[in-house]
């Protein structure tokens, strides 16, 4: 069998794209729109997303599933993980907190959405490789540390967005507090079996907010001892 060229890849991209489309229509009712964000959906298309899962994996990179990358994580389901950024509504120059690099696919997508950004991964092999990854493909500019995302990143705190793509209990209260007034946090809320997909907002006079969107399932969030 011939190898892979970077048109096919490309036509993978696209398919990727099309069934996330496909997935938003289907739940419109709970998402509220029917499609992605047209940005977004450019930002999914640059990215090669066969590049951050592990080599052996790479012809699966485009299925709608989510893949095992080590110490019993995974990169998210395409849908999932695209429908995560376009609750967050990213624009250019926000500032942004990720919490759970992982090996950078997100990261990667944020940059592409032109997103000032801060990730925190706990495991500090992870954190190694995504930064090699990000770096070899050009992603300058991202802010990448060891560490409890769980406490933020405080120094370069408020945040204009919080992505935080691993389970927890309740909002952490170092990342409500790291959010800005009028910010927007989207998390998985609920117990280690099944959570919701949640939006958490911050009105500007502080107020907490929270619409829970569809039901999902992530690991759960480590924390420091």
């Amino acid at each position: 069998m011939k190898p892979m060229t970077e048109q096919h890849l490309a036509i993978l991209r696209r398919h990727m794209v099309e069934v996330i489309g496909l997935h938003f229509d289907l739940a419109s009712e709970e998402i509220g729109k029917d499609e992605p964000d047209r940005m977004l959906q450019s930002a999914l298309l640059r990215v090669p997303r066969h590049l951050f899962v592990p080599a052996q994996l790479a012809i699966a990179a485009y299925q709608d599933t989510p893949l095992p990358i080590g110490f019993d994580k995974t990169v998210s389901q395409p849908f999932i993980g695209a429908l995560m950024l376009d609750l967050l509504g990213v624009e250019r120059g926000a500032r942004v907190l990720e919490v759970g690099t992982g090996l950078g696919y997100q990261a990667a997508v944020l940059a592409e959405l032109g997103a000032r950004l801060w990730t925190v991964e706990i495991v500090e092999e992870f954190a190694g490789q995504a930064g090699q990854r990000l770096t070899s493909l050009g992603y300058a500019g991202i802010s990448l540390r060891v560490g409890d995302g769980s406490r933020g990143w405080a120094e370069h705190g408020p945040f204009d967005r919080i992505l935080v793509t691993a389970a927890a209990k309740e909002p952490p209260r170092a990342l409500i507090e790291q959010l800005a007034p009028g910010g927007r946090m989207v998390i998985p809320i609920g117990p280690k079996e099944v959570q919701q997909l949640s939006v958490i907002g911050k009105t500007a006079g502080g107020a907490i907010e929270t619409r829970e969107v569809i039901p999902v399932r992530f690991t759960e969030l480590e924390t420091a001892a």
